[in-house]
């Protein structure tokens, strides 16, 4: 772009921000001159699809702002109204990150400005609370403000439907047109008042509900140690874990309390090295039977056991196979779902247990739509373990569950790993990995997927594929996505483009059959060998 069509450009969007910071932020910039910064935020719009919106904060249309936010409300609430919902409510949520109030209060009158009424939650809490309040209190749509397990210089805005779950195609792409369509903020009314702040009773019903996801006679003696990884889940999984009689956890306090900063990790994601450390060396001192993190915005839950010396993260396979084994023996009935970059265990788990099972495109909010679902997980950390409450992923009452399972098999002085042992014998070891690289440059990963697409790989660690799937296809069961999948003898491949992040991700597993328990070990030293091959040579194969 030019550099005056740019710098005029900066100068439109400048007179039109309301944030001071922001309008400081750009007024410097174009100051400056600083033509390639300027280029990087206004080189086009920060895409709204089906995770809604989530990019580093900072002026400009690329980036998370009160500008980005208000055309975003202003998009939703004309969808709304064009859809019928001309008086419909819609509730908004928020964690403790930089500027998430600020995005709510905006989102708040953005709606009451467009005839529709608005409620905002009383304070920064999880977003399955939020999940809950659009069913509880039969809004029309919600919005949570927030970057999940992001990096502390980002946020987000998560849009969900009235019926509890987040968006998906078409609704997306006709909120985009929407937002597409507001040229100008001063077009958008903002009353400074008109809509509700709730009080603690919509909490005090979710936590309600949070007592059910147990068996009511059930041993509720598993001691844990919990991080909230700097988020807002804290006081909600204390007072769940309070109500369900439960030893109180003990608490990594370095991470106990919401800091938008996230000083003690790099990324506060559960999953990403380093991000447990502290809570291992709380439970190196406290020994307890568990050891359970949740992710900043509460929804996703990361569990750790001691396995010999030292305490290990459970891969959300484990997880996933764990909780469903247990609502299984409690005689659970309906659907058990899981998106297709998750492990077949579950499938063999239903089936056994004579359940229905499905499998659906990667994530939540489409796991949340299938038909009867009685519990849903997928491998990063997510858990629906109480749909008829909660259409998303929960990981305050994952975490109760999966505590609940913890203290029946300590009754019977067993652990989650023994249990983990019987699934193997009973189904074959299902071994779980992910190949994911980050990149600065997006179009690294469109080069990998084309590579793969046109060169597609015949073997994997000497294992020949039996079937190779375009999913940009779509399939008989499901709709188009950008991935492929590979079948191979004894194992299987899933390679897609992150929705969230700048990464290219490639799900792997190896299923080993196991005659009995003496012949764990090497299955999962063969397991280990090919996961670590099949990596290899994936990589070479979409030259990553």
């Amino acid at each position: 772009m030019e550099h005056d069509a740019l710098t005029a450009q900066a100068q439109a969007w400048l007179a039109e921000d309301p944030d001071p910071d922001t309008r400081d932020e750009l007024a410097r910039l174009i100051a400056s001159g600083d033509h390639a910064e300027l280029t990087a935020r206004f080189a086009g719009t920060l895409q709204f699809g089906t995770a809604g919106l989530r990019g580093e904060l900072g002026a400009g249309p690329l980036r998370m702002n009160r500008s980005v936010v208000i055309r975003a409300a202003a998009g939703l609430a004309a969808y709304l109204t064009k859809q019928g919902h001309t008086d419909g409510l819609v509730v908004i949520g928020y964690d403790a990150r930089h500027k998430s109030q600020t995005f709510a209060e905006d989102t708040a009158a953005v709606m009451t400005g467009a005839g529709l009424r608005a409620a905002v939650l009383p304070r920064p809490l999880p977003t399955p609370v939020l999940a809950f309040a659009i069913r509880h209190l039969g809004a029309v749509a919600g919005v949570e403000v927030t970057a999940s397990h992001n990096p502390p210089r980002d946020n987000g805005y998560k849009v969900y439907l009235g019926d509890g779950s987040q968006i998906v195609p078409p609704a997306d792409a006709e909120i985009a047109a929407e937002i597409e369509a507001i040229t100008s903020l001063t077009t958008v009314p903002r009353p400074t008042t008109g809509w509700e702040t709730l009080d603690d009773s919509v909490l005090d019903a979710y936590l309600a509900r949070t007592d059910a996801v147990l068996a009511p006679d059930s041993p509720r003696t598993a001691r844990t140690v919990y991080t909230a990884m700097h988020g807002v889940g804290k006081d909600v999984l204390l007072a769940a874990f309070a109500r369900a009689g439960f030893p109180a956890p003990d608490l990594v306090t370095e991470q106990a309390d919401p800091d938008p900063d996230f000083p003690t990790v790099a990324f506060p994601n559960p999953e990403e090295p380093g991000a447990m450390d502290l809570a291992f060396a709380k439970a190196r001192e406290t020994h307890p039977d568990l050891v359970i993190a949740n992710d900043p915005d509460a929804d996703r839950c990361a569990a750790a056991v001691k396995d010999g010396a030292d305490w290990r993260m459970l891969r959300g396979d484990e997880v996933g196979a764990l909780l469903a084994a247990h609502l299984v023996r409690r005689g659970a009935t309906g659907t058990f779902a899981e998106s297709i970059v998750s492990s077949s265990l579950l499938g063999r788990i239903a089936e056994k247990a004579g359940l229905p099972y499905e499998e659906t495109l990667t994530g939540f909010k489409w796991i949340a739509r299938v038909d009867g679902l009685r519990y849903g997980y997928e491998e990063a950390l997510g858990y629906c373990v109480d749909p008829d409450g909660v259409r998303d992923k929960d990981g305050i009452t994952a975490a109760l569950l999966l505590t609940e399972l913890a203290s029946e098999l300590k009754s019977e002085n067993r652990t989650l790993l023994d249990l983990l042992d019987d699934l193997a014998v009973e189904h074959g070891l299902h071994a779980t990995d992910q190949l994911s690289v980050r990149v600065k440059d997006l179009g690294l990963i469109a080069a990998a997927m084309r590579r793969l697409r046109e060169q597609p790989p015949t073997e994997l660690a000497g294992l020949r594929i039996t079937k190779a799937e375009d999913l940009t296809e779509g399939t008989d069961k499901l709709p188009p996505t950008d991935g492929l999948r590979y079948t191979l003898d004894g194992a299987r491949v899933v390679v897609r483009p992150s929705g969230t992040e700048p990464k290219l991700k490639c799900y792997l597993e190896v299923v080993i059959p196991v005659a009995a328990k003496a012949d764990l070990p090497e299955a999962r030293t063969r397991a280990t060998t090919l996961l670590a091959t099949i990596k290899q040579d994936l990589s070479k194969a979409a030259g990553i």
